[in-house]
C-alpha cells in the first residue's frame, strides 16, 4: 500500500492555503499571450492536476474568479491579489502554478502554444503549438 503525497500551497499573503494530493497528471511550461499576461512574465510555469487533487484548506470566500473564456477560469486571492490556479473545465483539470507549491518537485515535461513565445527555451522538451492532443489540442510539434 502506498501512501500518497500532498503538497502545501498558498496565495501571497497566506489568506488561501490549498493542498493538492498525489502526483500532476502534467507539469510543463505555457508560452500562451494570456498565461504571460496573467502571470506578468514571459512564460507560465505550470502544474496540471485532476479537480478531486485540489483542496482548498482556508480562504475558499477569500477567492476571486475572472474567466476570459469558457476554457479558463482564474483563481486569484481578493486580500493580496496574488494568482493561486486556473480551472479548465473542458480539459477536467486544475492548473495550479508551480510557484504557489513551494515542496513539489516541479519536473517539466512540455512547452504549449509554443507558437506564441516571447523567450526561445532550448531545453530538448517538446514545443506543441497548442495542447496535446489528449488534451483537446492539435498535438502539432513545432521547431524548438
Amino acid at each position: 500500500m502506498s501512501i500518497e503525497r500532498s503538497y502545501k500551497g498558498s496565495c501571497f499573503c497566506g489568506a488561501v492555503e490549498f493542498t493538492v494530493s498525489g502526483e500532476p497528471a502534467a507539469m510543463g511550461y505555457c508560452h500562451c499571450e494570456s498565461c504571460r499576461h496573467w502571470s506578468a512574465g514571459p512564460v507560465n510555469a505550470f502544474t496540471l492536476w485532476k479537480p478531486e487533487a485540489v483542496q482548498v484548506t482556508r480562504g475558499a470566500d477569500n477567492i476571486g474568479t475572472y474567466n476570459k473564456s469558457p476554457q479558463s477560469y482564474r483563481k486569484w486571492c481578493k486580500t493580496c491579489g496574488g494568482h493561486i490556479f486556473t480551472e479548465h473545465p473542458g480539459m477536467g483539470l486544475i492548473d495550479v502554478y508551480a510557484a504557489v507549491i513551494p515542496d513539489l518537485a516541479y519536473s517539466p515535461g512540455v512547452h504549449v502554444h509554443y507558437q506564441e513565445t516571447v523567450l526561445r527555451i532550448k531545453d530538448g522538451f517538446p514545443k506543441l503549438k497548442d495542447v496535446p492532443k489528449e488534451l483537446g489540442g492539435s498535438g502539432i510539434s513545432v521547431d524548438e
